[in-house]
Order: structure tokens, then sequence, then C-alpha cells
């Protein structure tokens, strides 16, 4: 009885992950997978769009003050990654987005204490805010050709290079250079990457 209850639980989990994934994205692919989910507190679809041949296995959240997300076509966004937006989240096509990467245009909250104490409460009472206040954000750019390597964590401000790549578990901070391997935390470019291929 209780395996039939949790089962009945995990599918109508799945059915409403599904159900706010279309209503929450746009979309050139009508199609849903398991793993992913979509909060679109701003609850218009034009703020999350996905050309076409992408997949998003993670999780996307734009946010009720500001935020956009755009994947472009032939990317990838692997299991458990999250995208958050509170200003612009732009990846290119045939980006490579690995499993449990985190990419974050947003500090998410205040830096003084007490006006972060102060959006907490009102956030218990009121629920999300609609403006930014002094939340810093700032756009984050993929451009085509990327890879970010699993665990990798994008912050606000940041540009991906044209076909660089990202190591693992790398904390990125700074914008990294077209064709660049860099790794590391704080990141740090390593070296120029050689596109001719090996042989």
């Amino acid at each position: 009885m209780l395996n039939y209850i949790f089962k009945r639980f995990e599918a109508w989990q799945l059915d409403r992950r599904k159900k706010e994934w279309f209503e929450n994205v746009t979309s050139q692919n009508p199609e849903y997978f398991e793993n992913a989910s979509a909060k679109n507190f701003q609850r218009d679809r034009t703020k999350i769009k996905l050309e076409k041949n992408t997949v998003v296995r993670g999780h996307l959240k734009v946010l009720k003050y500001g935020g956009q997300i755009t994947i472009g076509k032939n990317s990838y966004v692997g299991n458990n990654s999250a995208i958050w937006s509170g200003d612009s989240v732009l990846i290119e096509e045939n980006v490579l987005v690995s499993d449990n990467v985190f990419i974050c245009d947003t500090n998410s909250h205040e830096i003084n204490s007490e006006e972060r104490l102060a959006t907490y409460l009102s956030i218990l009472q009121k629920g999300a805010p609609a403006q930014k206040g002094n939340i810093r954000t700032a756009p984050i750019v993929i451009k085509k050709n990327a890879w970010i390597n699993y665990g990798a964590v994008i912050l606000k401000g940041v540009t991906i290079g044209e076909g660089a790549i990202i190591g693992a578990g790398s904390v990125v901070t700074k914008s990294v250079p077209d064709r660049t391997f860099a790794a590391g935390n704080p990141a740090r470019i390593i070296r120029k990457i050689d596109e001719e291929p090996s042989h």
C-alpha cells in the first residue's frame, strides 16, 4: 500500500512539473524531459526561450523582479543543473552545460544585513518581491560552442567566450576569452585551445 501511495505521489509531481513547464517556457521543441523544471515568477512565457533542438534536463528560474533566460539551438543543459535569472542569461547555440552546473546572474539577496532581513520578513508576509531594490545583478553570456563542465559555477556579469571550456568544479567570477580553457576557484585561464583535431 505504501509503495502504491509513493508511486502515485511521484506521478502527481511529474504531472505538475510537466504542466508548469509548458505554462512557463516558450520552446521550439514541444518536448518535456522528466528531470526538468521551470519556475517563472513573472508568468510570462517569453521570459524563458528555448530554440530548436535544445534539451534541458535541469532547472530554470526567472525571478519576479526581473530576468530572462534564452538558450540557443542545439544546446544542452544537464541533469540537476540550475539557471537562475534576475537580469539576463543568454546561452548561444551549440553550448554544452554538463550536470550539476549553477549559472546565476544575481546575488539573490541584498549585501546589507538589515535590508536582507527586512526583505526576508516581507517575503514571509507578502511573497517574493516585484522590485529588485538593492540586489546586485549583471547579465551572463555563454557564447556558441562553449563547454561548461560538471559542477561549475558561473556568476553574474560573466561572459564565456566562443569555444571556451570551463573545467569541472570551477567558480567563474570573471569573463573568459574565446577558445581558452579556464579552471579553478576562482577560475583562471590555463591555456588556449587548439581547435585542430588530433590524429
